[in-house]
């Protein structure tokens, strides 16, 4: 199923690129037949190119279920599908960071109660040409150094970064302003989200990224776990020291044991659906967030991301059913190694 819907982000993210985001959507049905929905038979989703495996997968499974369910899955980034999902012109969108104090003030300007839906872990991977054979790790210092803002005009070689490396350039590819996962990625290695040099090449778009880095023997880039684990033969992944033995010693690869057990740091971190409270009180909706929280731990896996354990699923379909809107996060100060299981539970 990762490849079909990797597959189909790729699509759709070469129709946003030609012309803002991108309006023909994949359905999970194009069923005629009458609505047996009270409030209709059509969901809206968007948000994050990370997220859309995993609501593609939902909606590809929800149809087996409900034929008369008409489902759209765009793909507009993180940010671009937290601006219309806050207008209440989408139903759900998908992110792979937490909303901002800035989107849930505009939601609330605009009458949006939302539910904050965590769905899997993610890990951010970092990674270079597969004939790289200079690079065996990298610290968060030395990614730091790579994109803080002041880099930009000034760290452009390898040997920039350790004397031992080459004396050639280095190519630079990562996610674009949009996406949540820049955002994320600031965070944790510039230690602001948002701060980063611009002389790279972004997209909003993995698939671009993947295809960027496995093509240039001297890139380097980074973007979701999942996107790796399709792509392993095309890329080399580069373990991580986060210089904090407390996560465990030395540099860490990026696995599932290791983003679930945390000792990948920085860059682990939860991935999120999130829907309007007007949408869940229609019957299509309320069904297909019952069906996305029971059958979460099921598809999760199939679509390369890491799927939550049993208490922390049973958590979440419990703030579901409670009613309980808005957001964990908002008064966090990062979100950078958050224990969303300690969230959960206040």
């Amino acid at each position: 199923m990762i490849k079909n819907s990797l597959v189909l982000a790729f699509s759709a993210a070469v129709l946003f690129s030609c012309g803002g985001s991108s309006d023909k959507t994949t359905s999970s049905t194009d069923s005629t037949s009458a609505d047996k929905y009270e409030g209709g038979n059509t969901l809206k989703i968007d948000g994050s190119s990370t997220v859309y495996p995993i609501s593609e997968a939902l909606a590809e499974e929800f149809r087996e279920q409900a034929p008369d369910a008409r489902i759209t899955v765009g793909l507009s980034g993180t940010g671009g599908g937290f601006k219309k999902f806050v207008r209440s012109e989408i139903d759900l969108t998908g992110a792979s960071r937490p909303i901002t104090a800035s989107e849930d003030s505009a939601a609330k300007a605009n009458g949006v109660v939302y539910f904050e839906i965590p769905v899997a872990y993610d890990g951010l991977v970092v990674v270079v040409h597969p004939n790289n054979d200079w690079v065996k790790s990298i610290t968060v210092s030395e990614l730091k150094k790579i994109w803080e803002p002041s880099a930009q005009g000034k760290i452009l070689r390898w040997n920039q970064i350790r004397p031992e490396w080459p004396n050639q350039e280095i190519h630079l590819f990562g996610a674009g302003t949009e996406s949540g996962t820049f955002d994320y990625f600031t965070d944790a290695i510039v230690g602001k989200a948002k701060s980063c040099r611009g002389d790279y090449t972004a997209s909003e778009d993995d698939n671009v990224l993947v295809q960027g880095v496995s093509t240039d023997k001297l890139s380097l880039g980074f973007f979701g776990y999942a996107y790796f684990s399709e792509n392993q033969e095309r890329l080399k992944l580069l373990p991580i020291d986060d210089q904090n033995d407390a996560n465990g010693k030395g540099a860490i690869t990026p696995s599932a044991a290791t983003i679930l057990d945390a000792t990948y740091q920085p860059l682990s971190r939860p991935l999120f659906i999130y829907a309007t409270k007007k949408a869940y009180e229609k019957a299509l909706g309320k069904d297909f967030l019952n069906f996305l929280v029971e059958q979460s731990p099921k598809l999760v896996p199939e679509t390369g991301y890491i799927p939550f354990d049993v208490e922390t699923y049973k958590l979440v379909k419990d703030r579901l059913v409670a009613g309980k809107t808005g957001s964990l996060f908002l008064t966090l100060k990062s979100t950078v190694g958050v224990d969303l299981k300690a969230e959960l539970k206040k």
